[in-house]
């Protein structure tokens, strides 16, 4: 729920959209409820013609109250029991997930009972599949435990400036962010952290590396969801075998398009 009125959202389908629009087949998968906000979701995602396993369950649809601040950078509230917060696991996301060549989950998404259908969802997937952690880390909607097992079972972690802040501090990790997201590397066997910056750019770090990328420079209308167009441009292009460089310029460059239009899902 935007200042400028409804808007579909959320980190998952925003991803999945970013990933459809560079031409991959992307999938959205979560739960509305039987009422009109859910019957206008599932109408809006047919209209953009996204593809999706999206539960119809007793509980309300989930909303997010977002404010932004004279930058365009985004507060949010979360409401709380509502139906993303209970996905039930299907034999359609069995299925999905023994196809998919990559996943993005977050930790938000962990806070209720949805925690064991992501969890299932994970463990169905091929040995090969690439797991993305976006940890999303919001209000007070995370916890240690959560953490550290989805940091265990992701290749990828996706965080920005400020959620490493937040993590080193749970985690005992270093004060500077490069060297927190090392440890984190070594500590629970990651591939690579992409680390997002805001106008400050990106980085990319690996075990031996660290590649920077400068920020888009483009007229800012509000930042909602250019962090998840940032992981799904970055993972599309990873998939399709281009260089850590390549993949994070194209991601960076979808990003600041993303900023430079209004909403998460622009055309």
């Amino acid at each position: 729920m935007l200042p400028t009125g409804k808007a579909l959202g959320g980190a998952p389908a925003n991803f999945a959209y970013h990933a459809s629009r560079l031409g991959e087949e992307g999938w959205t998968v979560s739960a509305v409820g039987d009422d009109s906000l859910g019957r206008e979701i599932l109408s809006l995602m047919r209209g953009k013609q996204l593809r999706y396993i999206i539960a119809v369950t007793s509980e309300p649809t989930g909303t997010v109250e977002v404010t932004l601040d004279d930058s365009g950078v985004p507060s949010y509230i979360i409401k709380e029991g509502v139906a993303w917060d209970n996905i039930p696991f299907t034999p359609d996301m069995e299925a999905l997930a023994h196809r998919a060549d990559a996943v993005c989950f977050g930790s938000l998404v962990q806070r209720m009972a949805s925690r064991e259908s992501v969890l299932r969802f994970l463990n169905e997937l091929r040995p090969d599949a690439l797991k993305v952690f976006d940890i999303n880390l919001r209000q007070h909607y995370y916890s240690k435990e959560v953490l550290e097992e989805s940091l265990r079972l992701a290749d990828i972690l996706k965080i920005n400036d400020e959620e490493i802040r937040t993590l080193a501090s749970l985690l005992s990790l270093e004060s500077d962010a490069t060297a927190a997201c090392r440890t984190l590397i070594s500590r629970f066997g990651l591939r690579l952290v992409i680390l997002t910056k805001g106008a400050q750019g990106s980085e990319v770090i690996t075990a031996d590396q660290v590649i920077p990328q400068a920020a888009g420079e483009v007229q800012v209308v509000d930042t909602v969801g250019a962090g998840d167009s940032f992981t799904a441009a970055f993972v599309v292009a990873y998939l399709r075998g281009a260089s850590l460089a390549e993949a994070q310029r194209l991601a960076s460059d979808t990003a600041a398009y993303v900023c430079s239009r209004q909403g998460a899902m622009p055309q």
